[in-house]
């Protein structure tokens, strides 16, 4: 992890994304849901928080960004102090991409609720926000209850960025409507093009100012070919991106350092690229 961590840094690469699942279930317990789960038990997730305090030490300049970290299934209060902890470690590198998740046996065994996440998750960035910038905080929601108190220390980013994954249109609202930015899964091809002006149009309906909106795309290390690089790059500037994630999973690749050159190689392709 700080080999991988520092490689990426040393490249030029500006954040590391890491995905998060506190359990995993086994495949009988996913059944209902009617299509194949990408994870199950057998499947290794660090856990974010405790991964970036380390990383935070071990590097300088590298922006740490949950991509996504399913909040509802998690107590608010308690990711305000955590987040908080590695703001102030990392000295403001920390960027909270937060979302709903697809398990509901995961949200069964944190004793939360499955049903009613997308409804909890706005009150709940809400009550991050007033808890990193007031130090004390009074609070009465429809699923939370905060009576002057507050976390300490502060973060250095007050508030630190909130951003949102998702794809449904309800999610693409919710972000236009709350978050700093959106975690796409959408790769830099022109098949993009009318999802990011539809949540563009998002933003605006929202009286907020798309400029102002940061758009994180994905490229699958694996199913993009090294010539293709360049121009999706290109592309998703061109689309307004803000940000572009390579991911090197789910590939040929094996080894840590076959990782790191992996990332050696895709950063070379597209060093002159504007």
């Amino acid at each position: 992890m700080r080999a991988y961590a520092q490689a990426a840094e040393e490249l030029g690469y500006d954040y590391l994304l890491a995905y998060e699942h506190v359990v995993g279930a086994h495949p009988d317990r996913l059944r209902g849901l009617g299509w194949q789960p990408p994870y199950t038990y057998e499947s290794a997730f660090h856990e974010p928080f405790v991964l970036f305090g380390f990383l935070a030490a071990v590097t300088r300049r590298l922006e740490l960004t949950t991509g996504i970290l399913i909040l509802p299934q998690r107590q608010t209060v308690l990711v305000a102090k955590q987040a908080a902890e590695v703001d102030v470690l990392s000295r403001g590198r920390l960027r909270l991409g937060v979302g709903l998740g697809w398990n509901p046996v995961e949200y069964e065994a944190l004793g939360e609720n499955f049903r009613n996440r997308g409804r909890r998750v706005e009150e709940q960035v809400g009550l991050l926000r007033l808890l990193w910038t007031q130090e004390l905080v009074d609070f009465e929601g429809r699923y939370h209850r905060v009576r002057g108190c507050g976390i300490n220390p502060l973060p250095v980013q007050r508030p630190i960025p909130v951003w949102m994954g998702g794809s449904a249109e309800p999610a693409l609202r919710r972000a236009a409507r709350v978050a700093d930015g959106w975690i796409s899964q959408l790769a830099p091809t022109p098949e993009a093009e009318p999802v990011v002006a539809r949540v563009r149009g998002y933003v605006r309906e929202a009286g907020r100012d798309p400029a102002a909106f940061g758009l994180e795309g994905r490229l699958h290390f694996g199913s993009t070919p090294a010539e293709a690089w360049p121009e999706a790059v290109r592309l998703w500037g061109r689309l307004g991106g803000t940000h572009l994630a390579v991911n090197t999973m789910r590939s040929t690749l094996r080894t840590p350092d076959q990782h790191i050159e992996a990332l050696r190689a895709f950063r070379e392709a597209v060093r002159n690229v504007r």
